[in-house]
């Protein structure tokens, strides 16, 4: 038993022996580790890290000010469409109401033509005020087309005759009078054109 025990005690002294040398090898190593990182291969280090993190920062900011500017473009876009709701908003009804101004004005013309009561032209000229002052209001214009310039964005030629006063492409005659809902067409004048 004392052979195993004196056994024991070499193994353990032999192991002891071991990790001593292990360690100091190891300490040896990270001395000439240590010795190889000059004071310039630490600042490399740093410089290095310190471009990456400048470039980071470069293109963290590049993205800022895009996501910056793209909202920007959204905001106004949101902005506009918001504008163009509240101007053209009444769009479909002002041109429904267009064809009942036709009516008011044609039966003013008739009136002029036949001896109408005055009570009811008074009427229908009244009602004829009253849908002026609804169209002003709500920014609905009357294109002026007679003898002005044809302009296919406002005008839709319906006949053509030669010119006789020298003036080419000027309106000679309204069939259908045009209106504009601010500035927008929102329908042509039907017109006769000079060629």
């Amino acid at each position: 038993m004392e052979e195993l025990m004196a056994g024991k005690k070499m193994s353990k002294k032999k192991v002891d022996d071991e990790m001593s040398k292990k360690k100091s090898h190891e300490e040896e190593v990270v001395k000439d580790e240590a010795a190889e990182a000059t004071p310039e291969a630490v600042e490399d280090t740093g410089a290095d890290e310190l471009t990456k993190m400048q470039e980071e920062i470069g293109q963290l900011n590049d993205k800022y000010l895009r996501l910056n500017a793209e909202f920007q473009n959204y905001r106004k876009r949101v902005e506009k469409e918001k504008s163009d709701i509240f101007k053209f908003g009444t769009e479909k009804l002002m041109i429904e109401m267009l064809p009942i101004m036709d009516n008011f004005e044609r039966a003013l013309q008739a009136s002029a033509a036949e001896n109408m009561d005055s009570k009811v032209l008074d009427g229908i000229i009244m009602i004829k005020k009253s849908l002026d002052e609804f169209f002003d209001r709500n920014g609905v214009k009357k294109i002026e087309a007679l003898g002005m310039p044809f302009d296919p964005i406002k005008h839709h030629a319906v006949m053509t005759v030669e010119a006789e006063d020298g003036k080419e492409d000027h309106v000679t005659e309204v069939f259908q009078d045009g209106y504009e809902l601010n500035d927008k067409v929102i329908r042509p004048s039907m017109v006769k054109v000079s060629h």
